[in-house]
Order: C-alpha cells, then sequence, then structure tokens
C-alpha cells in the first residue's frame, strides 16, 4: 500500500513538472515571437522613414533592404560595420536602425591614405559632412578609414558582430587587394560573428580580366575569397536576383540604372531591365580556427 502511495505521488510530481515545463516552454516561445516581430517591425519603419533620400528610397525594389539585412540576422543591439558605405544607401537604415542599442561603423575610403584617388576623396569628405550634418538622425557614426595597403585595421580585433559589404567587390578586383579585404574583414569580426556580401553576380567560369572590365564577379571566386581569410560560407539568397540581366553590356554593369553610363542610348532598355543580377552570400567566423 505504502508502496503503490509513492509510485502515485511520483507520477502526480513528474506530471506537475511537466505541465510547468510545457507552460514555460511556451511562453518563452512566444516571447521569441514577439521580440523577432518588433524587432522586425521596428527595421520596417526605419526602411520607411520619411527622412531618407528620395533617390535611395527609389532603389529599394532593385535592393530589397529589409529582405537582405534579415538574411543577414541583423538585430538592433550589434556592432555593424558597412564596408565603403558612401553616398549612404543603407547607413540610412543602419545607422538609425542601430542607434539607441548597437553601433554602426562606417569604413569608409582612406582620406589620409596615399592611394586613395581625389574623386573617392570627395565622395569621403561629403559622406563625413553629411553624417556630421545629420547625427540628430543617424546618431553617432563611428567613421573609420578602409584602405589597402595603408589602412586596414577597421576596429579591433574580433570586436563586430557583422561586417557587411555592398557592391564592391569588383572594386578590389579591379585594384588587385581583394584578398587583402577579406583578411581585414575576418580580423574584425568576432568569432561567431558573420560575414554579409551583396554583389554583381557574373556568369559561371568568366575570367578575372572580364570581371576587371564588366564589374560583375563570379559566386565561385567570392566564396573561395572569403574561404580563404577564413570564413565558413554558410549560405546563399536570391533576395537580388534579377533574370532579366544579360550581363552582356557596352560598358558592363554600369550601363544599367543608377549608373545608365551610357545616358540616353537605350535608356529604356536598360531601365526596364533594372538594377544588376545579384549575389547575396552569407559567411561565419568559425569559433575556433586550428593552427
Amino acid at each position: 500500500m505504502r508502496y503503490q502511495k509513492s509510485v502515485s505521488r511520483f507520477y502526480f510530481v513528474i506530471n506537475k513538472l511537466s505541465a510547468y515545463l510545457c507552460i514555460r516552454s511556451f511562453f518563452s516561445l512566444l516571447l521569441i515571437v514577439v521580440l523577432y516581430g518588433c524587432n522586425q517591425s521596428s527595421l520596417q519603419q526605419y526602411i520607411d522613414s520619411q527622412q531618407r533620400d528620395t533617390k535611395h528610397s527609389l532603389r529599394d525594389q532593385y535592393r530589397h533592404p529589409k529582405e537582405t539585412l534579415e538574411f543577414f540576422e541583423v538585430s538592433p543591439n550589434l556592432t555593424v560595420i558597412e564596408i565603403w558605405p558612401a553616398p549612404g544607401y543603407y547607413t540610412e537604415i543602419l545607422a538609425t536602425f542601430l542607434k539607441d542599442q548597437g553601433q554602426y561603423i562606417a569604413a569608409g575610403f582612406g582620406l589620409t591614405a596615399k592611394r586613395t584617388p581625389p574623386w573617392r576623396k570627395k565622395v569621403q569628405t561629403t559622406y563625413n559632412q553629411w553624417a556630421k550634418q545629420n547625427v540628430s538622425w543617424l546618431g553617432n557614426i563611428k567613421i573609420v578609414e578602409l584602405s589597402i595597403p595603408e589602412r586596414t585595421e577597421i576596429a579591433p580585433v574580433g570586436l563586430a558582430d557583422r561586417v557587411l559589404t555592398f557592391r564592391n567587390v569588383h572594386n578590389w578586383v579591379k585594384g588587385e587587394y581583394e584578398q587583402q579585404m577579406f583578411d581585414v574583414f575576418y580580423s574584425a569580426l568576432k568569432p561567431g560573428g558573420l560575414l554579409g556580401v551583396v554583389e554583381h553576380r557574373a556568369k559561371p567560369g568568366t575570367s578575372i580580366e572580364e570581371m576587371k572590365l564588366s564589374g560583375y564577379v563570379t559566386e565561385d571566386y567570392v566564396i573561395k575569397l572569403a574561404e580563404n581569410s577564413g570564413f565558413t560560407f554558410i549560405g546563399k539568397s536570391e533576395i537580388n536576383a534579377n533574370p532579366k540581366d544579360t550581363k552582356d553590356h557596352p560598358r558592363g554593369v554600369w550601363t544599367l540604372p543608377p549608373t545608365l553610363r551610357l545616358k540616353d542610348v537605350r535608356r529604356d532598355h536598360y531601365l526596364e531591365i533594372g538594377e544588376s543580377d545579384r549575389m547575396t552570400l552569407k559567411f561565419s567566423k568559425p569559433l575556433y580556427r586550428p593552427n
């Protein structure tokens, strides 16, 4: 009789404990869903801001900022470094999104680097002035210099949660310092941090020389660069794909909007195509890297 009571009591305790754990798990899951929903709705709020440059907002249909930043797992409490952000399309979104809880770092052209051409210094000076004039909106953006080989420390080693670069890799390929750039990103990220890359996508098998001329880079080459620096390739998204882009334009990727290098020549045709077909790739810095 005593044995049966002990068994009954045991099962009673187990059932109560199971019920408690189920309720706790339910509310924990509910909290995660609510917090995630708040995070994403707030991101859309900054994308929809009336303070953004109208020219930038018009590019949203091609660049899909909400979906792209969600894929890169950006949340408002992170330290995020954007590479060569001028003229500020993503700065308007990221800086305001991170303003209260996180930190936005703009790794721009090297104003004090000898190898930085005058036109880039002019672009960077304009960007810096704009950021300073809009500090009440953008927050205290930290602006650092990034120029190979002179200015390569964009943050203390292992500081950043995310490093993001949008449509820049082709410039580094042309300058023949693309591998060094990925090395810089690896150093700046903390273990477990993510690197997000958006780039004009070349057809598979495109040569390096053709990449330099056209502004399109193959996915395989970008993945190779990242892995050479120590990154692990996590995956890709077709968020920024454009099947209309034939990638055989007379002035390369700059034939398409927003540059429209041919000006009025077949302008309507290129506007119909829209901005380039783009890869969207995500990499992680391993928690441990063997020697």
